[in-house]
């Protein structure tokens, strides 16, 4: 069975999005936001991590009743559907609403080696 680079991210992704989830049970609405941020640059190469993390910034939006950031995260969430498939994606980019959904931004060395690692394991398998 091969693995794909969603399925080789996915547990990287959901350690984020469960961190996330703890934040907002503590009332750590920023702290929560920052792993959804850390969910999406992780799994941003994946429509289904990326749509996924869209729609939990959504919800965090709705939640917070930050109007801005439920209708920046309404055309994010059309956008990592349809565009990511094509490559359509500035690596690195956080996701929220603070920053342009085009501008690229640089890995932190933890993500970048945690992406490096998923694509290599996606490869590795395709290659056998």
């Amino acid at each position: 069975m091969s693995k794909s680079f969603t399925q080789a991210i996915g547990a990287a992704v959901r350690r984020e999005f469960s961190a996330a989830k703890d934040a907002q049970r503590r009332g750590e609405h920023g702290q929560a936001f920052h792993h959804l941020e850390n969910a999406h640059i992780l799994g941003q190469r994946s429509t289904y991590w990326h749509s996924l993390a869209h729609l939990h910034m959504l919800r965090w939006g709705w939640r917070q009743k930050r109007v801005v950031e439920v209708l920046g995260q309404l055309v994010r969430l059309v956008a990592a559907t349809t565009k990511t498939g094509l490559g359509w994606v500035p690596e690195g980019n956080t996701g929220g609403t603070n920053v342009s959904p085009f501008r690229a931004m640089p890995l932190s060395e933890e993500h970048a080696a945690e992406i490096a690692k998923a694509r290599a394991a996606s490869r590795r398998v395709k290659r056998q």
